[in-house]
């Protein structure tokens, strides 16, 4: 978290928004912007630069990460999505996205597609299911990885502080599932169609970026501790961390030791938590209890020039030392910053981390070339 000083391009504000990657000191932040006639209530509570302000009166101001649109037919890929309402009371959503049918009987006779929930990044304060950078990233994941994916609008800080994400993307999974389950036709009930018809329930994947790998982390251990539905076993095919936000008091190896840098990161996690959880604790830190990890695979990707890789690295090491049964990859893009691949989406090594990543959903060897092993 090397401070930010000087001008910042529109990629690199699109690349911040994805988890803070290079969030400043407090020290080192410019002041918040101050708002027309504003007064002792406008007063800034917390600035967390460059998402939003937060000013004393309870008003949120965000800078990005904010736009959305709608659910349509891609004309690129031919994935078709539209918008669902997963608990109308918790104002819980999601995105579906369903590949072409068309090309996905031409090549397995019409069986059934991976079920993939996908938890968005933004570090738990900007970004949603609907925003453009999303919508794109699954249109072209379900294009290539051929699942049919559940895209999760969970509630985001300040509003809706931790655990509101965590208790929504449990919910939104349980429901994903349970629907994947379900007979179709008008027997289901409240199953979605699009999952009842075509979702694979015995291929289920949890994938994420930034703070949303973060969150599918923990869906993952806590499907290890409680099960996924009535107590049954946990049935996670495979888990895909992408850049994914974890943080802890000691420094990991090859990890920034700057004390500023790590108290600003401190700050800003008890911001989106209300102080509910230290930085030590399992959610930001993975536990040493690796063996409930509800996974039979775990991909993590990481960039080269990204302050949060160090923590991915460590994650794969200790995984792999705990114990647990699994299969865990490491995937490193040098010469990056955090979440590349959702700023550059064209570029050649995001074509080829998305090519790691389908690979790694449907089991193939492909990509297996360009999967490092050491962490």
């Amino acid at each position: 978290m090397a401070a930010v000083g000087g001008r910042l391009s529109s990629a690199v504000l699109l690349l911040l928004n994805m988890a803070g990657a290079l969030l400043a000191p407090r020290g080192a932040l410019p002041p918040g912007p101050p708002a027309a006639g504003a007064g002792a209530e406008d007063d800034v509570d917390f600035f967390f630069f460059p998402f939003l302000v937060l000013y004393k009166s309870g008003r949120v101001q965000r800078f990005m990460g904010t736009d959305t649109v709608p659910a349509s037919t891609d004309p690129a890929t031919g994935v078709a999505s539209r918008d669902v309402v997963v608990d109308a009371a918790a104002g819980l959503a999601a995105r579906l996205y369903l590949p072409s049918l068309a090309a996905a009987n031409s090549t397995d006779g019409g069986a059934r597609l991976p079920l993939l929930v996908f938890y968005h990044g933004g570090a738990f304060v900007t970004e949603s299911a609907f925003s453009p950078t999303y919508h794109r990233y699954l249109n072209a994941l379900a294009s290539r990885a051929r699942v049919l994916a559940v895209s999760v609008d969970y509630r985001i800080a300040p509003e809706r502080r931790l655990p509101a994400a965590y208790d929504d993307a449990w919910a939104a999974l349980r429901w994903a599932l349970a629907s994947a389950r379900s007979p179709p036709g008008p027997g289901a009930g409240a199953a979605d169609p699009w999952l009842s018809r075509h979702a694979d329930p015995a291929r289920l994947f949890l994938a994420g970026d930034s703070a949303g790998g973060n969150i599918a982390h923990n869906m993952a251990m806590r499907a290890g501790r409680e099960g996924l539905l009535d107590g049954g076993a946990a049935a996670i095919r495979g888990l895909a961390l992408l850049d994914p936000y974890f943080w802890g008091r000691r420094p990991v190896p090859s990890e920034t030791r700057d004390e500023g840098m790590r108290r600003w990161r401190e700050r800003t996690w008890s911001f989106v938590c209300a102080g509910r959880y230290g930085i030590d604790d399992p959610v930001a830190m993975p536990p040493e209890e690796w063996r409930r990890l509800a996974s039979a695979r775990v991909l993590i990707t990481v960039a080269g020039l990204d302050t949060l890789s160090a923590r991915g690295r460590a994650y794969v090491r200790a995984l792999r030392a705990s114990g647990w049964r699994g299969e865990a990859e490491l995937y490193e893009t040098p010469g990056e910053q955090h979440v590349y691949f959702l700023n550059k989406p064209d570029s050649e090594k995001a074509a080829k981390e998305m090519e790691v990543v389908a690979d790694f959903i449907n089991g193939g060897q492909g990509s297996s070339a360009a999967l490092r092993t050491d962490a």
